[in-house]
C-alpha cells in the first residue's frame, strides 16, 4: 500500500490561508483545496470517527465529544476507548488486505485500545491528594516512554486551558516524526490543535491571531517536508472551521427557569443532577443534545426551544434522521444553534452558587463543553499573582486548586459544531487529488484517504 499521512490542522478554512501563511499559499499552488460539509456535529470526536469509518454518527455512535449515558445516569465527556467507536476502522480494512500494513494514531481522539500498531494521546494522572499532573498514554506502553524521554513530559497544560499554545502541538509533531523514523508506518494520522485556541477565543479576527497563523503555518511546513521526502502521499485536511459569534445561550438555564433542572445541594453549591431533572441539556458547542426523563414534557418544551433566540433547528428522532445523528446516545432532542450563536453548560442562576469545578479546567466533571476554559479571569487584575500562588504551592507539594476560569461566556468569539455556516468556514481537505463536486461530504473523506492508500 501507499504510505499516506493525514494531518489534522484544527480549525483550517479557506479564510485563513493568505499573507500570514506563506508556506500553505505556496503549497497550494500545486495541489487541490477542497471544501468539506460541515457534519452534525461538526465537532471533533464525531469528525474524527466519520473520518476514518466512512460512516454517518448515526451509524459509529459518536454524537458529539460528550452524551448522557442512560445506565450510569451521568453525562460523560472526553471519553478515551476505542470500543466507542461502533464502526470498522479504516487501517482494519487495509490490514485485512495487507498483512504488512500498519498505523500510527498521534492524538486523533478514542486512541485508547485501538488497534492501531502505535497510538500516543493525552492522558494525565490523577493522584489520590487531588493533584492532576501532565502525562500521556501511548501504545505500546514503551513508546510513551521513549518519547517523554527524548521530547521531554507531554505539555498537558499547554494543550488545553489558559496556557494552550503550540508547544502542545510541536510536541505532537515531534513524537510522530519519531514514530515515522523508527517504524515507517503505513498510515499516519496527526492532530495539531493550534488554532483551535484562538479562534474560539477570539474569532476569526487576525490583529489577535496571525501569530498562531504564522505558528502552525511553520508546523505545517516541517511535517510536509519531512514526509515529501519519504515520498509518502499527503493529506491535510479540518474536522471544522470556527465561525464568529456574539450570543452564548444559556439552555440550561432555560430549562430550569421551565421547571426542568434539578439540582443537589452541596456546601456552598449546587450540582447538576441528570437522573433526577425532568429534562436537561448536554451542550456542546453549537449543538446540544437535549434529555428527557419526563417525556410529557416534550412537546412543550421543544415549542419553547423553537422560539429561543439564536436556535436555528430543533429536531426529534425523526428529524434527526435526515441530518444523520439519530442514535441510542443521541438526545431526545437535538438543537442546532445559528451561525452567531453557542451553548453554554451553565445550569445555576446565581453564580454565587456555582459548582466548584465551574472556575477550573476540568472537561470531565462538567456536564458540557466549556470554551471559557481558555481564558484566566479577565475581571480580576490579580490573577496571574493568584496563579502564580497556586503554582508555588503545586511545586511545594501542597493540594491546591487552579479555580482562575471566570464565568462569562460572552469572552468567546468563536464556535462551530452548527451546518448553518458560511462556506467561508467549511472545513477544508487538501491534497493531490482533484475534486469533482464544489464540496464533498464527510463520509467521502474516508474513500480519499482509501484511495491515497490503495493507488485505485
Amino acid at each position: 500500500m501507499n504510505k499516506t499521512v493525514v494531518i489534522d490542522v484544527v480549525g483550517l478554512s479557506a479564510n485563513l490561508i493568505g499573507e500570514h501563511t506563506p508556506f500553505l499559499t505556496a503549497y497550494l499552488k500545486n495541489r487541490y483545496m477542497t471544501p468539506i460539509k460541515p457534519l452534525l456535529p461538526a465537532v471533533t470526536t464525531s469528525v474524527q470517527s466519520t473520518y476514518i469509518t466512512g460512516k454517518w454518527p448515526s451509524e459509529h455512535g459518536i454524537v458529539g465529544n460528550g452524551w448522557y449515558d442512560h445506565d450510569d445516569a451521568e453525562i460523560k465527556f472526553w471519553k478515551q476507548s476505542n470500543h466507542l467507536v461502533q464502526a470498522d476502522k479504516i487501517w482494519d480494512k487495509a490490514k485485512q488486505l495487507d498483512p504488512s500494513f500498519t498505523c500510527s494514531k498521534m492524538f486523533w481522539w478514542y486512541n485508547m485500545y485501538s488497534t492501531a500498531d502505535y497510538s500516543v494521546t493525552p492522558r494525565p494522572q490523577y493522584h489520590s491528594d487531588g493533584v492532576k499532573a501532565p502525562d500521556c498514554y501511548a501504545y505500546p506502553a514503551s513508546l510513551r516512554d521513549e518519547l517523554q524521554s527524548t521530547f521531554g513530559q507531554f505539555p498537558l497544560f499547554s494543550f488545553w486551558g489558559p496556557n494552550a499554545n503550540i508547544e502542545s502541538s510541536q510536541w505532537i509533531a515531534d513524537a510522530s516524526l519519531y514514530v515515522d523514523k523508527k517504524h515507517d508506518p503505513t498510515l499516519t494520522l496527526i492532530y495539531l490543535p493550534h488554532l483551535d485556541y484562538c479562534l474560539q477565543k477570539y474569532g476569526p479576527d487576525f490583529s489577535k491571531i496571525q501569530k498562531e497563523l504564522t505558528e502552525i503555518d511553520g508546523l505545517i511546513k516541517q511535517l510536509v517536508t519531512h514526509y515529501e521526502h519519504q515520498q509518502a502521499e499527503i493529506i491535510l485536511l479540518s474536522e471544522y472551521g470556527i465561525q464568529p459569534v456574539d450570543r452564548p445561550i444559556h439552555i440550561n438555564r432555560i430549562l430550569r427557569n421551565e421547571g426542568q433542572i434539578a439540582v443537589r445541594h452541596e456546601r456552598w453549591y449546587e450540582l447538576l443532577d441528570a437522573g433526577a431533572s425532568k429534562a436537561f441539556a448536554v451542550s456542546d458547542h453549537q449543538v446540544a443534545h437535549v434529555y428527557f426523563n419526563d417525556p410529557s414534557e416534550q412537546d412543550r418544551i421543544e415549542e419553547i426551544l423553537q422560539q429561543t433566540p439564536g436556535v436555528a433547528m430543533v429536531l426529534d428522532k425523526t428529524e434527526q434522521q435526515a441530518h444523520h445523528i439519530d442514535h441510542t446516545r443521541s438526545g431526545d432532542l437535538v438543537v442546532v444553534a445559528k451561525a452567531n450563536s453557542w451553548f453554554t453548560y451553565y445550569y445555576w442562576l446565581d453564580d454565587k452558587l456555582a459548582p466548584d469545578y465551574a472556575p477550573l479546567v476540568d472537561i470531565h466533571r462538567k456536564p458540557g463543553y466549556d470554551p471559557v476554559e481558555m481564558f484566566m479571569d479577565p475581571k480580576n487584575p490579580f490573577i496571574k499573582l493568584r496563579a502564580g500562588y497556586k503554582l508555588a504551592r503545586k511545586k511545594l507539594g501542597f493540594r491546591y486548586l487552579m479555580d482562575l476560569i471566570p464565568l462569562d461566556a460572552s469572552l468567546i468569539k468563536g464556535s462551530h459544531g452548527s451546518i448553518d455556516t458560511p462556506k467561508e468556514y467549511y472545513p477544508v481537505l487538501i491534497s493531490s487529488q482533484p475534486s469533482d463536486t464544489a464540496a464533498i461530504c464527510p463520509t467521502q473523506v474516508y474513500d480519499l484517504i482509501w484511495k491515497s492508500l490503495t493507488r485505485e
